[in-house]
């Protein structure tokens, strides 16, 4: 092909020819080149002996070599070591919380809730429907701080709340209500007062009770074999009631004691004293006065008695003045 070109073209184009002649030369050379490397790689030729033949320099090497190989190998050691130490910590954390088929520990989970046996510590605040203790055993909360017991409406909000602290115990809520075990009312306070239920307020302190302002009760009380004493050291004592006032000492004395006078009034009633005898022990003995003296006697008087126990005075005179009187 190269001869016949070179004798129908002219000196130009033997130029044009020749390069284009090299160009192909060129590119078979490559193709055979690659297919020679292509065959080499991937085929072998052996001899009748069986023997391989030699591999020749051309052979592409497949797969990861050299420093990349080596960071997957540490990559993967590492992941095995995590992997091991996860494994460690998960048997570790089992063994130490107790788990088990039934729950945590001493902590039980069944279908009513969870069961908890033991002393426990909450570091955090605790919100439970209800809590109860087992059928043997008292329930008991105690903290080095205080404890606090808030209820809540369907906003959030406290509508309750009970503080015991260590040097007092606060309660907060619209009402507040005592029963007993029969759910009999014992004691009910609000705003507008407080109320002891059933049966009688009892004090048993030293001092016994001390009221800022007025009481109203049926009855006041002492303890068997005790003395009942009403005092005000400062201010008045006064006791009042629509239908009478009764003061009455079964086995004992009945003293009214007072820094000045001790007055008893009637509006509209008599004063009776009703005993096996009536005593004035200390009244002052009057001197004698002569006869002139006219102004004296008429200044002195002397007490009746009625065969009904009635007292009045009548003008004393030389001899009784009683029977001169009809008062009885």
């Amino acid at each position: 092909m190269s001869q016949i070109l070179m004798d129908v073209t002219d000196g130009s184009e033997h130029c044009c020819v020749t390069q284009a002649d090299s160009s192909l030369q060129r590119s078979v050379s490559d193709h055979t080149k690659t297919a020679r490397m292509v065959r080499e790689q991937y085929f072998t030729t052996t001899d009748e002996s069986g023997a391989l033949a030699p591999i020749t320099d051309y052979i592409y090497m497949i797969g990861i070599y050299g420093w990349r190989k080596r960071c997957l190998y540490l990559f993967v050691l590492l992941l095995l070591i995590i992997l091991v130490v996860n494994f460690a910590l998960t048997i570790w954390i089992l063994r130490v919380m107790w788990f088990n088929t039934e729950g945590m520990g001493y902590l039980q989970v069944n279908e009513d809730g969870l069961r908890l046996e033991g002393e426990s510590d909450f570091l955090f605040p605790v919100y439970a429907q209800e809590i109860d203790s087992r059928e043997d055993s008292a329930l008991l909360v105690h903290s080095s701080e205080n404890v606090t017991l808030n209820a809540r409406n369907a906003n959030g909000d406290v509508t309750g709340s009970v503080s015991v602290g260590p040097s007092q115990a606060e309660g907060f809520g619209q009402h507040f209500n005592i029963s007993s075990n029969h759910d009999e009312n014992v004691f009910y306070a609000d705003v507008n007062g407080a109320v002891v239920g059933k049966g009688k307020l009892r004090v048993t302190g030293p001092e016994g009770a001390i009221f800022e302002h007025s009481v109203r009760t049926p009855l006041v009380k002492a303890v068997l074999n005790k003395e009942l004493k009403l005092e005000s050291p400062t201010r008045s004592l006064s006791m009042d009631a629509p239908k009478g006032v009764h003061v009455k000492a079964l086995a004992g004395n009945v003293d009214v004691t007072a820094h000045f006078d001790i007055q008893l009034h009637s509006t509209a009633g008599l004063l009776i004293l009703d005993a096996e005898s009536v005593r004035l022990p200390t009244l002052p003995v009057g001197e004698a006065r002569t006869s002139g003296d006219s102004q004296g006697m008429y200044n002195t008087y002397e007490v009746c008695v009625c065969p009904s126990g009635k007292l009045f005075i009548s003008r004393a005179g030389v001899s009784s003045t009683c029977n001169e009187r009809q008062d009885c």
